[in-house]
């Protein structure tokens, strides 16, 4: 690990021009926007307006997915995770909706490509997405009931966790390895040992999972325009094939580019 430098240092690599301030100035550079009065002394006004300026807002994506999508894994393991890693959270926020293709009665073989392991939406957008079986949600995935239950896996460990910077990392173990609905409780020991893997399950298989899944149900159905494929990303509220191509190719660039 490199050597802490001194306030005074980097005071001097950051704001040259602030380091010979006037012999007015008595106060310490962490004081120098503490009023006017001490900004004005220091010569630090100009320091002081870039400091106070408010930060750009932070670049909103949301991925609705499947869990046991290959394009989906492609895209959150290669691009998402790894732009999240090397950008400081201010700059990107992220929602994820795991839900994408389910139809009910349609399996993997009504699927149709839309790019390389992606997954096409089912034949009949018709079809409901999920059931309500004496009062309870049902629902069928496209790529069959273990990508059901990876869908509410990770949504429940959403739901257990809250904060994003805890759940993210296990999520992206999880699609990561070689099973996704295998590998929660290592990916939990790895990434978030804090967390109740007792608790997620209890999730899983109880009414608070399905009431979790028709939510997501009901936020893929709202996409205007609706969804066609997975991964689906809408940036900013907004989904078009420009950014959705951008966001395949470099994720990252394109979130450089649109925070400003």
């Amino acid at each position: 690990m490199a050597p802490t430098l001194p306030l005074w240092v980097l005071v001097a690599m950051l704001a040259p021009a602030l380091v010979l301030a006037s012999p007015r100035c008595d106060s310490p550079p962490h004081l120098w926007c503490s009023s006017p009065e001490i900004a004005v002394a220091c010569q630090a006004e100009s320091h002081c307006a870039n400091a106070s300026h408010p930060s750009a807002a932070p670049v909103e994506l949301s991925l609705y997915y499947e869990s046991l999508c290959p394009g989906c894994r492609l895209f959150l393991v290669q691009q998402l995770f790894t732009t999240w890693l090397l950008l400081p959270e201010e700059v990107l926020n992220i929602t994820l909706v795991p839900y994408g293709n389910a139809q009910v009665g349609v399996g993997p073989s009504g699927a149709v490509g839309a790019g390389p392991g992606a997954s096409g939406p089912a034949q009949n957008r018709s079809i409901p997405q999920e059931r309500n079986v004496s009062g309870k949600w049902q629902f069928q995935c496209q790529h069959g009931p273990e990508e059901c239950l990876g869908n509410m896996i990770e949504t429940c460990l959403m739901h257990e966790a809250q904060n994003f910077s805890t759940y993210f990392p296990v999520i992206f173990c999880m699609e990561s390895g070689s099973s996704v609905t295998k590998n929660l409780e290592a990916c939990l020991q790895i990434y978030a040992p804090q967390l109740d893997g007792g608790r997620i399950a209890a999730c899983v298989q109880g009414d608070t999972g399905a009431a979790l899944m028709h939510r997501n149900a009901q936020l893929t159905e709202a996409l205007d325009p609706p969804h066609e494929y997975v991964p689906w990303v809408v940036i900013n509220g907004k989904h078009t094939d420009e950014l959705q191509a951008q966001a395949q190719a470099s994720l990252l660039g394109l979130v450089c580019s649109l925070y400003q």
